[in-house]
């Protein structure tokens, strides 16, 4: 998990637009009415297509950040670049990794990887990809002039360095079972060093672009407007050879816009559908509302444990007062499911049936109980105590968490006082310690980007950047640095169990709720996989003629 940057991909989440309720039934403390379930399911692949396409267009809710890999933290961005550059390892839509531009990688010893890259591969200007391409695109990681939004997952690095004509070998400093895992999203993407080297400042941006190795190459980028890819006809991979000879991204800031291009046909699909849109888009006869694989789950991050909830039993009494199905119900519709810890399961690959069972089936269960909760809040001595919770006026969801939250700590004798603030500054509580000062709590959608659980648990160690509350706890660290020295998926799978089972316990961020990722797609077009692999995975090459 990155460590810097976070807030951006926290508030663009929020600015596609998921949607919700402005009012969540039963804040005013009533027993809620239950809403009928959502009726949904997973779809991991769609038709092949029938035929190639001239172009095809696409909604992006915001207009990227920046496509410099280094920076590209965000929805918006990645699902631009991710069919444009390339990574050493390739992150497939059922989330297990492959071989990308690295043909094969080696672990010698536990401090090292070495990676063999592919021969034959060239980057859009024509030039050949070497190692030495490799070494001068994750090097970048390390350098503090540039500040790379992924710079965690090359934290424990000692040295990048060609060892051989087509050969890069990663020197860590301890073993570090994470770091190869990370390589499959934009962390590991190779840029040609001729490039970095000749646009400087602006690589990655509206004018200097990217020239990397995907099936798809920068055509234009209008600022403010559109970006537009043309298909690589020299790209490497047969099997994903881009079927269309172009794709438009427009940038659609306004949900109501982007449901209504959707409807109408304008543009041909779209991720992160707006909730409202959803039903609509259900029934539409201009195309497929789709759900897929997603690794996220949406938490309330405790960010001053020196405070009330500082006593375990007041967090726990402030997750059993939350009405969770029905914030599931007022903030995505009904499409998503309640969860009581922090990881789904769709990032345990390779886990053995053992740790799903641990990390799944034996973990304490927080119900839906007013009473037993203000119980808690009583034993603890914290009735009457106030508490500070942030927001900021993001989309109508927002307001559902805080007003949600606010209604469950009245519920049990607590007061939360609401504060709200711009935008940059709720992203600003993601970055800087000083934000959060006074600060009780606030909303995450936080995915993962490997394979990987203990990606998640990692961040939640002593003093870690990301561990927002400042929680500690030794047995909890020790677990967890066991794990990543273990190499074997399902033998780790059992030691991140048990970090699952702890943080369970402890309950350092409040898990409410995992919802799919939703995927609009137009009737003219197939062969998309809905799968939030669409950040690292280059889904757009797959799409061609229905």
């Amino acid at each position: 998990m990155p460590s810097r940057g976070t807030g951006r991909r926290i508030a663009s989440i929020i600015a596609a637009g998921l949607g919700a309720a402005l009012v969540l039934t039963g804040c005013s403390g009533a027993e809620p009415e239950k809403a009928q379930p959502a009726e949904w399911e997973l779809t991991s692949t769609t038709d092949a297509p029938s035929g190639d396409l001239e172009s095809f267009t696409w909604a992006n809710y915001a207009e990227p950040y920046s496509l410099d890999y280094a920076y590209a933290f965000d929805y918006a961005d990645n699902m631009v670049l991710a069919n444009v550059c390339e990574s050493l390892m390739r992150l497939n839509p059922d989330w297990t990794l492959s071989p990308g531009l690295a043909e094969s990688v080696a672990h010698p010893t536990p401090e090292t990887w070495v990676y063999e890259i592919r021969d034959g591969v060239t980057f859009h200007d024509g030039t050949p990809l070497t190692a030495a391409d490799a070494v001068a695109s994750m090097n970048r990681h390390l350098d503090p002039a540039v500040g790379s939004s992924w710079y965690s997952t090359y934290q424990n690095v000692a040295s990048i360095e060609q060892t051989g004509d087509m050969q890069v070998t990663v020197t860590m400093t301890g073993p570090d079972s994470q770091f190869n895992l990370g390589m499959g999203g934009s962390a590991g993407v190779i840029e040609s060093a001729a490039t970095l080297a000749d646009k400087g400042a602006d690589y990655g941006n509206s004018t200097g672009g990217v020239n990397c190795t995907g099936p798809f190459s920068f055509g234009e980028w209008q600022s403010g407007e559109s970006i537009t890819l043309e298909r690589y006809d020299g790209y490497w991979d047969p099997e994903l050879t881009a079927r269309s000879a172009e794709v438009k991204f427009i940038f659609m800031n306004d949900a109501n816009a982007r449901t209504n291009a959707l409807k109408s046909g304008e543009v041909d699909g779209g991720w992160m559908i707006p909730a409202d849109a959803v039903p609509q888009l259900l029934d539409s006869d201009q195309g497929d509302m789709l759900f897929g694989l997603n690794t996220a789950v949406n938490n309330l991050i405790i960010s001053d444990l020196d405070g009330p909830l500082g006593d375990v039993r007041v967090r726990q009494a402030l997750l059993m007062a939350l009405d969770r199905q029905g914030i599931v119900d007022a903030a995505v519709k009904g499409y998503g499911t309640t969860t009581d810890v922090l990881t789904t399961e769709s990032v345990w690959d390779g886990a053995s049936d053992a740790a799903i069972a641990t990390a799944f089936g034996d973990v304490e269960e927080y119900p839906y109980d007013v009473e037993a909760a203000k119980k808690l809040v009583e034993e603890a001595g914290a009735t009457g105590a106030e508490l500070t919770y942030v927001t900021a006026p993001i989309s109508s969801d927002f307001n559902v968490y805080a007003q949600a939250t606010a209604a469950a700590a009245e519920s049990i004798g607590l007061t939360v006082n609401i504060e709200t603030v711009t935008p940059n500054a709720y992203t600003a509580l993601f970055s800087d310690p000083t934000a959060r000062e006074g600060v009780d709590l606030f909303y995450t959608s936080w995915y993962l980007s490997s394979p990987d659980p203990l990606e998640m648990y990692s961040v939640l160690r002593t003093d870690e950047f990301s561990n927002y509350g400042g929680w500690s706890n030794p047995e909890f660290d020790a677990v967890v640095n066991e794990a990543l020295a273990i190499q074997d998926p399902a033998e780790r799978s059992e030691k991140t169990a048990e970090a699952q089972q702890i943080a369970n316990e402890e309950l350092p961020w409040l898990p409410m709720f995992e919802a799919p990722v939703t995927l609009f797609m137009g009737e003219r077009i197939t062969g998309v996989s809905p799968s939030i692999a669409f950040m690292y995975y280059p889904w757009a090459a797959t799409i061609g003629a229905r």
